[in-house]
């Protein structure tokens, strides 16, 4: 099931999303109250290209894991693999949806794509068992780990340079029904291939990452994971496009603009 939230110029709200995309005949099918638990549908039914998607979710938190592809590792300057998952935070500011621009800050002289995939949480949850830890997932969606490179190197910790606001576009939907043990994931810039791995080169596997995190932190539905990024990231410019695609779930589209 792909489960959006959308807007047809009244209220956002949250849908279903029916038929093929890529023939033309999508269709949002609405539900109420919410995706978190047992929800009905409204009725309403719109074509995908009448309405906007907006990002699928608006999480109180996104944690994110750093360093969790050992290429990735290798071309940021590592030579080890972590022991344990590296975690740090985005601000809920931080997210915007497929389609929407990632604004470049005008002091930074750097700013990365990471294409990511991202988990979505469905119910809350406290030091979950490695094995139970699916048991609390809504779905999967594709993320961008937005970075200014040039702040997180000079600040030395990484909540300025992956927090601007836009630094974190999420979409086009949540997938429920995808395996992400082992996905294909790939990132373009202007229709370039930049980013190409799977899921299953993770070094810490999902059940891992939310077995970990729980055991540290509350995690509320909604709320986000991004897993890690592959190796080849890179700059972008205003101007360009940048295109983060998980197997199984779709595309996430951004646009770069300067501020």
């Amino acid at each position: 099931m792909r489960i959006a939230r959308f807007t047809d110029g009244s209220e956002p709200g949250f849908g279903v999303v029916e038929g093929s995309v890529e023939r033309g005949e999508a269709v949002v099918a609405g539900i109420t109250p919410h995706p978190f638990g047992a929800f009905s549908f409204t009725g309403q039914r719109h074509l995908l290209g009448d309405v906007r998607l907006l990002s699928p979710i608006l999480p109180s938190k996104v944690v994110c894991i750093g360093k969790n592809y050992v290429d990735h590792v290798r071309e940021m300057g590592g030579d080890a693999a972590p022991e344990r998952p590296v975690l740090f935070l985005k601000p809920s500011t931080s997210v915007v949806g497929p389609g929407d621009p990632i604004v470049h800050p005008d002091d930074s002289d750097r700013v990365d794509y990471e294409g990511e995939l991202a988990i979505v949480i469905g119910r809350l949850c406290r030091e979950v068992p490695r094995e139970r830890a699916l048991e609390v997932v809504l779905g999967y969606t594709c993320a961008n780990d937005v970075t200014a490179r040039d702040q997180q190197q000079a600040d030395g910790q990484w909540a300025r340079g992956k927090g601007h606001d836009t630094f974190c576009p999420l979409g086009p939907w949540i997938e429920t029904d995808v395996d992400p043990a082992d996905v294909a994931i790939r990132t373009t810039l202007d229709g370039e291939l930049k980013q190409d791995s799977r899921t299953k080169l993770l070094i810490h596997d999902i059940p891992t990452l939310i077995a970990y995190i729980t055991k540290a932190m509350t995690l509320l539905p909604g709320d986000v994971i991004l897993t890690g990024t592959p190796a080849g990231v890179g700059p972008m410019a205003p101007g360009q496009t940048v295109a983060v695609t998980v197997d199984g779930i779709g595309t996430l589209t951004s646009p770069v603009t300067a501020r």
